[in-house]
């Protein structure tokens, strides 16, 4: 996912007056829409989803979707928000009534208008529990909310708070305060639909009709997935090339291989068995910067002996403290990662490395020792502890590392299991079907600590509705977060992110392991590499030497 920033006010979520004023279907390719000579293919894994933007959590579709779609407001590099179709956007009543103005004159793919009734449609379908979204929890502090999560919700029903006023205005109202709002106003979740999405969502789902800066071409499943610059484009984040071509890999190594002998432009996935070489490959171009990727895996609490109680805290801590981040770093990430201090990344400003607890994040086995041993007095310890991860990824070696350190200190049986692909793996995570531990990691769709707290580990986002895929539910931390999403200055906020994020240390619903670098390579013909707040490519930047 994409992640970006509104300056310090945003990054917070802080409440505020005003913002923003004025300012595959499967088949053979159709690249004939545009000069083949610069069309970059990059690096591209199958999605788990259709490719809805509502439905859209991973990087597989991620990727795919934030090219074809232009939602309210777009992010710069530095994090900094700009208007896209929005014109402007407007609070009043501490930040529970919003005013949305839009730029007229868009269009989606299929010539239809962009309108308020695209933004409202999609987001009342998102936020419906009968449409099975994942980013359903998205839409948690609008009025109506609650009633389109309840088991019988018709299919048809709609946010009480959501109104267009007129064809480019919407009215919105929350029941509760969210400053993060105009924030989350950017990612997936609150792209726009043209009529054509409801009235045959599985076709849809295969042949996306968009209005971003790439229109759709085809999507040859576990093939690859092609797109052409969007000429009817009127936003921020005009191509400089004529079009993209995901080719689907099921394992980094292929895709660097085929970077090397000139058969892909561009990857962003460097295989573990280039870290130590790919910067000095004269044969490549290489980026290594820093991001705001967290790696993390996740214990969720329906497993044996791991459930949110006191037995199942103290084994979380203990696996925690018995994996040596900085060495595994070092050995295996070779400079590309950081060991984790809490649970977002550096550029968010609620970043701290002083928080309370955060010792459960260090190496100590004679501590993790300590704490088995008190679990094992409450419930004696029996089984294996398996942490899952997808084999086309590149989990393969950190997995296999703490699982050695988990095994070696605590004298259990711990092993990682491979599953063969992203897709198996994420319907896995998405279904509540794990039997073990998961790697789990979040690339942020916004900037702001919300996104990676709230949106990761409020009760609002378990149970399927969004990527709280353990089902962690804390009242407490509950509360915490609704505070931060109502204070009146960035600072504020942040002291009630950190006081959310001690809960978690307590709690690891996940284990924070490593912040992740922007890392890529690209063949020499390749300019223009740059990427986004979070660390991910921005693709339209991409050009060819001809």
């Amino acid at each position: 996912m994409n992640t970006r920033h509104v300056t310090s006010l945003v990054a917070a979520g802080a409440a505020i007056v005003m913002l923003l004023s004025g300012c595959g279907s499967t088949g053979t390719s159709n690249s004939s829409n545009a000069s083949d000579s610069n069309i970059i293919s990059v690096y591209g894994s199958e999605p788990a989803h259709p490719l809805f933007p509502g439905n859209t959590t991973e990087a597989g579709g991620g990727k795919v979707v934030d090219q074809l779609f232009a939602g309210l407001v777009t992010y710069d590099a530095k994090g900094g928000i700009h208007n896209e179709v929005a014109d402007s956007i407007t609070s009043s009543d501490n930040a529970t009534h919003y005013i949305i103005k839009l730029k007229s004159g868009w269009k989606f793919t299929d010539g239809t208008p962009v309108t308020a009734h695209s933004f409202v449609n999609a987001w009342n379908y998102t936020a419906n529990s009968a449409n099975k979204q994942a980013s359903a929890s998205f839409f948690s502090t609008i009025e109506g909310y609650d009633d389109l999560q309840k088991p019988d919700v018709d299919p048809k029903a709609t946010l009480s708070g959501l109104t267009v006023v007129d064809d480019n205005t919407i009215d919105v109202k929350l029941s509760q305060p969210d400053s993060a709002f105009p924030v989350k106003a950017g990612s997936h979740a609150y792209m726009p639909l043209p009529e054509s999405a409801f009235k045959d969502p599985k076709k849809f789902g295969q042949h996306p009709v968009s209005n971003g800066p790439y229109k759709f071409v085809s999507w040859q499943h576990n093939h690859s997935i092609e797109m052409v610059k969007n000429p009817d484009y009127k936003g921020n984040r005009v191509a400089k090339n004529d079009g993209l071509n995901f080719k689907i890999y099921t394992s980094p190594d292929s895709a660097y291989a085929d970077l090397r002998g000139g058969n892909l432009d561009f990857t962003n996935m460097i295989p573990d068995t280039a870290l130590t070489s790919f910067q000095s490959d004269k044969s490549l171009k290489a980026y290594n910067e820093p991001g705001g990727n967290t790696l993390t895996f996740t214990i969720p609490e329906w497993l044996e002996h791991f459930g949110q109680n006191e037995e199942g805290n103290l084994r979380r801590q203990a696996i925690s403290m018995s994996i040596d981040r900085k060495t595994v770093a070092e050995k295996i990430f070779h400079g590309t990662a950081t060991p984790a201090v809490d649970f977002l990344a550096a550029p968010i400003s609620a970043y701290s490395k002083e928080l309370k607890g955060n010792e459960v994040l260090k190496y100590n086995p004679s501590k993790a020792k300590e704490l088995w041993a008190k679990a094992n007095a409450i419930s004696p310890w029996s089984g294996e502890f398996g942490i899952a991860y997808n084999a086309d990824g590149t989990a393969k070696n950190w997995v296999e590392a703490i699982c050695n350190y988990i095994k070696n200190t605590l004298d259990i049986d711990a092993k990682s299991i491979p599953m063969s692909t992203s897709d198996e793996f994420l319907s896995n995570v998405d279904s509540g079907k794990m039997t073990s531990a998961y790697r789990s990691g979040w690339g942020p769709d916004y900037p702001s600590a919300d996104n990676y707290l709230v949106q990761l580990y409020d009760s609002s986002s378990a149970d399927g509705k969004g990527g709280n895929s353990g089902n962690y539910k804390n009242p407490e931390f509950d509360a915490m977060m609704d505070k931060a999403l109502s204070a009146p200055s960035t600072e504020e906020a942040d002291k009630y992110y950190q006081q959310g994020e001690e809960i978690l240390l307590q709690d690891l619903p996940a284990i924070p392991l490593w912040n992740q670098n922007a890392t890529a390579a690209s063949t020499s013909a390749i300019s223009g590499v740059a990427f986004d707040y979070g660390g991910g490519p921005v693709f339209t930047a991409l050009t060819k030497k001809q």
